[in-house]
């Protein structure tokens, strides 16, 4: 029965309807049944007479039929609607339970079963997205720990050796007043370094709170403030700067976070100024529900043991004694990428010089 009902696209009724068709072809099919069964009644009373228990018997004969048909229309009526969307849901949350997200489940059928296990899944995907978002920013967060502590035991431990050198020797007087004063010049520059540490790190925590707030704006206003940015910071460093876009996509209203565009726009700008020998090109490509900007520069391009630390806190490559360069600049863009549902890519141009991508995820409105 159930597979002859599934052959008539019955399978995509709705619960009510499913329930109404069956309560329909159980009363025909009990209403026959009764009617077989007065047949018999009369046939019995033509054969045997008027006796006492055709009677009874009738009555009692069209109880168990219509019960029987009310039995045989709820086993039906689950099996057909509600086992397998309910077992799949059992199952799922199983799954759940046994904190394993990795699987999928779904059910064709048009019925609110049907709607039921889609918003499940849904559930399920979204529960799975949070989570290894959750466990990126856990992993995060510890390596930019343990960065941080890396890079403060350098400061700390030249600060306590020479607190310790002047304990000794500065009491016995045998320290000069020009090498005590080296010594505080050095420690002071030290203690300003631990400051600008400190400093990077409460940046680094505002910036797991920064908002995203998209707004519709079209694709020739928003590359012609990048680029007038872009003249502004290239201006002082008398290089030059080469922009190009696609024309098939300048008609695209983009839904994006322009201040934080811009954030990560002049990051990239100054890290590709900072390596460039004379020019710094920007492209603008929209492509895949994405903003794309690529900046790349004419200069020696990233080592190949950089490639994959570039994007980390606090990493400057062969600029570790610098006091102005932090190493910040890429880490708060693949950051800000990430908030704005897009990436960030690093790598360096076949001819030479690097690469650095930033890709904004966006809605489109043609």
């Amino acid at each position: 029965m159930a597979k002859l009902l599934n052959r008539l696209l019955l399978k995509r009724l709705t619960l009510l309807q499913a329930f109404i068709l069956l309560c329909v072809l159980t009363l025909i099919g009990v209403l026959a049944v009764i009617t077989m069964e007065f047949a018999w009644a009369e046939y019995m009373k033509k054969r045997f007479g008027e006796t006492d228990w055709v009677l009874p018997s009738l009555v009692a004969a069209v109880l168990l039929t219509v019960a029987a048909g009310i039995v045989a229309m709820a086993i039906l009526f689950y099996k057909w609607k509600l086992q397998r969307p309910l077992a799949l849901l059992k199952q799922a949350s199983e799954h759940i339970s046994a904190n394993n997200l990795g699987f999928r489940i779904s059910y064709d059928s048009g019925d609110e079963m049907g709607e039921l296990v889609a918003a499940f899944e849904n559930m399920r995907s979204q529960l799975e997205r949070n989570i290894m978002t959750l466990w990126r920013s856990v992993e995060e967060r510890k390596q930019l720990n343990a960065i941080f502590a890396h890079d403060l035991r350098t400061p700390l431990s030249v600060l306590k050796g020479y607190a310790e050198f002047l304990a000794t020797y500065l009491p016995e007087k045998k320290l000069s007043e020009e090498k005590v004063l080296e010594l505080v010049h050095t420690m002071s520059q030290h203690i300003v370094r631990l400051e600008s540490y400190a400093e990077a790190m409460s940046s680094i925590q505002k910036l797991e709170d920064v908002p995203v707030h998209r707004r519709p704006i079209e694709m020739i206003p928003l590359t012609a403030m990048l680029n007038e940015c872009a003249e502004q910071i290239i201006g002082q460093s008398g290089k030059r700067l080469v922009s190009s876009m696609e024309e098939a996509n300048t008609a695209i209203n983009l839904n994006v976070d322009t201040y934080l565009v811009m954030q990560v726009f002049e990051n990239l700008m100054a890290n590709a100024i900072r390596y460039a020998a004379a020019q710094v090109n920007v492209r603008y490509v929209v492509q895949e529900g994405s903003f794309t900007i690529t900046v790349t520069d004419d200069g020696p391009g990233f080592p190949d043991e950089t490639l994959h630390k570039a994007v980390l806190p606090f990493y400057r490559g062969e600029m570790w004694d610098s006091s102005e360069h932090r190493g910040l600049g890429l880490y708060i863009c693949k950051v800000l990428c990430d908030k704005h549902e897009g990436s960030l890519q690093v790598g360096n141009q076949p001819q030479g010089g690097g690469s650095v991508t930033a890709h904004f995820g966006f809605g489109v409105d043609k």
